[in-house]
């Protein structure tokens, strides 16, 4: 009877014990409350929104296409990789056809287009912006027989188009008015690329297709063929014509100037070759014919998101600082403010 007792009273005292910590479990439960309170309550969103908003971009972003913008493009990529550590680039240049194949294909997320986007390629996706600004200028060789003239009196449009697109003018002779018998070596690009576009285009209206001379691929072969020729002709892109380094024209490459009045002479207004400075601020200001200046664009298929929607609206914004010391021209505010607007 002792031992049922005694363990009555043992019974009763861990019941005892037991219903005092169920008290405590209100007391935490009221800990926790005001938490899962944060978490529904306006300021908490706010929190949350900030949260998502800084999260630090992470990914790869596929880039290829056209030779004129792959400098710049390089600049901005290790420029935003010194911001966003986490993102990786994979840039392949090939010409302004690769990039539009392949963004539209899917194969890369951005590509680089040197030339006017087309509505049929607008219509399988192609979503554009402007990121800045270049231009075509034709190219002889240092050693040429008749640079001093080519320097002194340039070249007028129609002898140009004589030369790179009805083939009727074959020596440097018939090219500057002189009685030089060499004989001229005309070099065009021989991928869909935007500098044959706007070279054709400033010719008079032409494609790409109705260049005549000896094809090459790429900025980089034409500059190279016509360094090596001396009575070769070509024309590039300014960043492949010249040295971004020393501001002065690649080494064994001179620029042809054009004569842009077509007065049989350079005057003081259209002598702007000297340096890369030089040429970008005429291009800036309209002395430089448009075309051959152009504008440079990013494709994508489909309006971009994630990343490369971020990158791009930061090439656009402060990514522009960086144009001017890599040889291209800075776009206008108008242009800015609408591919902003088209990738927001």
């Amino acid at each position: 009877m002792k031992t049922k007792f005694i363990i009555i009273i043992l019974i009763t005292i861990l019941t005892g014990a037991l219903l005092s910590g169920c008290v405590d479990n209100p007391e935490t439960g009221g800990q926790t409350t005001p938490t899962a309170a944060v978490t529904t309550a306006p300021a908490s969103s706010t929190v949350v929104q900030t949260a998502v908003s800084t999260k630090e971009p992470e990914g790869t972003i596929r880039i290829s296409g056209a030779f004129a913008l792959y400098p710049m493009v390089v600049k901005w990529s290790d420029e935003y990789k010194k911001l966003h550590p986490k993102v990786n680039f994979d840039i392949g240049s090939g010409g302004a056809g690769k990039g539009m194949t392949d963004a539209l294909g899917g194969l890369v997320d951005i590509g680089m287009v040197s030339r006017a986007i087309t509505p049929v390629e607008e219509e399988k996706g192609a979503y554009w912006v402007a990121v800045t600004k270049d231009a075509m200028v034709p190219t002889a060789n240092k050693n040429n027989p008749v640079l001093t003239t080519l320097k002194t009196n340039g070249i007028k449009r129609e002898i140009f188009e004589k030369i790179f697109i009805n083939a009727s003018i074959s020596t440097w002779g018939q090219a500057t008015g002189t009685g030089a018998a060499d004989k001229l070596n005309v070099y065009t690009r021989s991928d869909a690329c935007g500098a044959g576009e706007a070279w054709a285009l400033y010719l008079g209206n032409y494609r790409q297709e109705k260049l005549k001379g000896l094809g090459v691929n790429g900025d980089p072969g034409i500059a190279e063929a016509v360094r090596k020729d001396k009575l070769g002709i070509g024309y590039n892109n300014i960043n492949f014509a010249y040295d971004v380094n020393t501001r002065k024209p690649v080494d064994g490459i001179e620029i042809i100037p054009i004569d842009v009045n077509w007065n049989g002479m350079i005057d003081p207004e259209e002598n702007f070759y000297g340096t890369l400075d030089e040429l970008t601020n005429a291009i800036s200001t309209g002395k430089y014919p448009e075309p051959p200046a152009k504008d440079l664009h990013y494709v994508t298929r489909g309006k971009p998101t994630g990343i490369v929607q971020d990158f791009i609206k930061w090439t656009l914004t402060d990514g522009q600082k960086y144009i001017p010391e890599s040889g291209y021209i800075t776009l206008s505010g108008e242009k800015i403010e609408a591919g902003l607007k088209k990738v927001d």
